[in-house]
């Protein structure tokens, strides 16, 4: 791809200072630029280092300057940076229509837009909607709906009646509508309590590869719009995730809890079953989630509690050596030892 300096500044709704005609024929980190790339500075620092590469621009922040090389000014450098990215290395299409070796069912609605990959299996009553992706190996359950420019990467599996919207992007491997875990005990047995529901995914939401979102026991679980899921997440039965939250990779969620807008769950952290997290909180890293958390809250620590609490603890712990030695020394003298 070839675009000037002034084509892709108006892009990314930015100001060239400098040569408006040089020509970009890709984008690349400072490091490993040559000569026609692109790159960006967030901060004075990556800027020293941009100027001092082999990239003919940089896409630098408002008040960014160089006597070296033509800038693309912008509002915001990561968000550029991201559209930048877009524009080079775009999306590989999918050609329109059904690969020979797929097995698609009589009663699926396909639209003629859509995309079945090798060795996919679609199910009985299951909709396809337009510009629908099935890379290759995807199996879709029954009754199923994708909504128009979903994408499902190789080997994801939808279990029947999982409603699918908009734009949603599936990573490789992810699994879901699995059962959900849920067992009482009976005469000494575990008896397993059958998981009837469905799981329902809003438009523009992400799931990361190996991920797994278990269906309802009765009614759904649901993911709310824009929300982005990591790789390796679990997602129990019943559970509900507001619009636009963050869950981190090997984060888990268990059972019919509720995570309120723009909550961000962290890497490895934990939330028990059937609490409430309250809008924009944020649960740390390997964080233990027993009770509720309010909106805003900033939780840390296994039982997770909020953060100031957990750093003071955190402070007096490394005190604590210290101290114990002061005591056994006042043990000593004190006794007379």
């Amino acid at each position: 791809m070839t675009l000037t300096t002034t084509e892709i500044a108006k892009k990314l709704a930015g100001e060239v200072i400098g040569d408006a005609s040089a020509v970009l024929t890709g984008f690349a980190h400072a490091d490993a630029a040559k000569p026609g790339d692109l790159t960006f500075a967030e901060t004075e620092e990556f800027l020293t280092s941009a100027e001092n590469s082999a990239a003919t621009a940089i896409i630098a922040g408002k008040n960014a300057s160089s006597t070296k090389k033509t800038i693309i000014r912008v509002a915001n450098p990561r968000i550029a940076f991201a559209k930048a990215l877009a524009i080079f290395f775009p999306e590989p299409e999918f050609a329109a229509g059904i690969h020979p070796t797929a097995v698609v069912a009589s009663s699926a609605q396909i639209h003629p837009t859509a995309h079945v990959g090798p060795h996919c299996v679609v199910g009985e009553h299951v909709e396809l909607g337009v510009g629908v992706v099935l890379q290759a190996g995807n199996a879709i359950g029954a009754d199923s709906v994708l909504g128009s420019a979903t994408h499902l990467f190789p080997n994801v599996t939808i279990y029947p009646r999982t409603q699918i919207g908009q734009r949603v992007r599936i990573h490789a491997g992810a699994v879901i509508g699995a059962d959900g875990f849920g067992y009482v005990l009976d005469a000494g047995v575990h008896l397993k309590v059958p998981q009837v529901g469905k799981v329902i995914i809003g438009d523009d939401v992400e799931i990361g590869a190996n991920s797994t979102v278990d269906r309802g026991a009765l009614g759904a679980t649901v993911i709310g719009k824009g929300t982005k899921i990591d790789n390796l997440v679990q997602i129990g039965h019943n559970v509900q995730i507001g619009e636009n939250c963050i869950l981190i990779a090997q984060a888990g969620i268990a059972g019919s809890s509720k995570l309120g807008n723009y909550v961000i769950i962290a890497g490895q952290a934990g939330v028990a079953g059937h609490l409430n997290i309250g809008h924009q909180a944020i649960v740390g890293g390997q964080a233990g989630v027993m009770n509720d958390i309010p909106d805003k809250g900033n939780w840390l620590g296994s039982p997770a509690q909020p953060d100031k609490d957990f750093k003071r603890q955190v402070i007096a712990l490394r005190l604590l050596p210290d101290l114990l030695k002061k005591v056994s020394s006042w043990e000593k003298k004190f006794s007379g030892e």
